[in-house]
C-alpha cells in the first residue's frame, strides 16, 4: 500500500490539478494576498474542513459515491470551485480506471463521462482509494498533501515562491494538526477564499483554469 500511495501522490499520476489554483491566482490579482504563508495556511485549513470528510465518507462506503457527490455539488457555491473539482475528479477517475483493476472505477468514470456522475475530487479520492485498498487515514494524507502541493506549484508558476521556498515553506505547514481537526461534517472555515476563487472568470489574464 505504501506504493499505492506513492504512486497516487506522484506528480506524474495523471489526475489534473495542476492546472488549477484553486483560487489563488484570482486572490494574487485582487491583491486579497498580503502574507502568502497565512493564505496558505488558510486556505489548507479550509481543505481539510471542507473537502476530508467527502473523502472518510466515500472511503468508508464507495458504494455510495453517487449520493457523496452530490452532496459535495450542493456544498459548493462557487460555479469555478464546482468545475475545478469536477474536472479534477474526473481526470483522477479517468487515470484510475486505466491504471486500476476494480470494476467500480471503470463503471464511475462511464458515469461520469456520460454526465450521469459529477465525479467531484474529494469523492471520487476516498471512493477510488478505498476500493484499491488504500487504508483511510492514508487516504486523507493523500487528499491533504495534493493539496498542498497544487498550492505550492501554482504560487511558484504565479512568480510568488522560489521552488526552495516553497519546499521550506511546505514543511512547516502543520497538516498532521490539520488532519486532526476534520469534522464530522463538511464546514466553510475561509468563505473569502471561496468568493475570492470565485472571481477567477474575470480576470483579463489567466494562467490557470481556476
Amino acid at each position: 500500500m505504501m506504493f499505492r500511495l506513492l504512486q497516487l501522490a506522484d506528480s506524474a499520476f495523471p489526475a489534473g490539478g495542476f492546472v488549477h489554483s484553486s483560487g489563488l491566482e484570482a486572490a494574487l490579482a485582487l491583491g486579497e494576498v498580503p502574507d502568502l504563508p497565512a493564505h496558505l495556511h488558510e486556505a489548507l485549513r479550509q481543505s481539510a474542513h471542507a473537502a476530508l470528510p467527502f473523502v472518510r465518507d466515500a472511503h468508508a462506503e464507495p458504494s455510495r459515491l453517487a449520493e457523496i457527490d452530490r452532496r459535495q455539488e450542493a456544498f459548493l457555491l462557487s460555479h469555478v470551485a464546482r468545475r475545478a473539482s469536477r474536472a479534477q475528479g474526473r481526470a483522477l477517475l479517468a487515470a484510475a480506471a486505466r491504471a486500476f483493476d476494480p470494476p467500480g472505477i471503470a463503471l464511475w468514470n462511464k458515469e461520469a463521462s456520460a454526465g450521469r456522475l459529477s465525479g467531484h475530487l474529494a469523492p471520487v479520492t476516498g471512493a477510488v482509494c478505498g476500493v484499491v485498498g488504500l487504508p483511510l487515514h492514508e487516504t486523507l494524507v493523500l487528499a491533504l498533501h495534493t493539496a498542498a502541493r497544487s498550492l505550492l506549484s501554482a504560487a511558484v508558476r504565479l512568480g510568488k515562491l522560489g521552488p526552495l521556498e516553497a519546499q521550506r515553506l511546505h514543511a512547516g505547514l502543520p497538516l498532521a494538526a490539520f488532519l486532526s481537526e476534520v469534522p464530522d461534517a463538511p464546514e466553510q472555515t475561509a468563505p473569502l477564499h471561496e468568493l475570492f476563487g470565485a472571481l477567477h472568470d474575470g480576470l483579463y489574464t489567466r494562467l490557470f483554469q481556476s
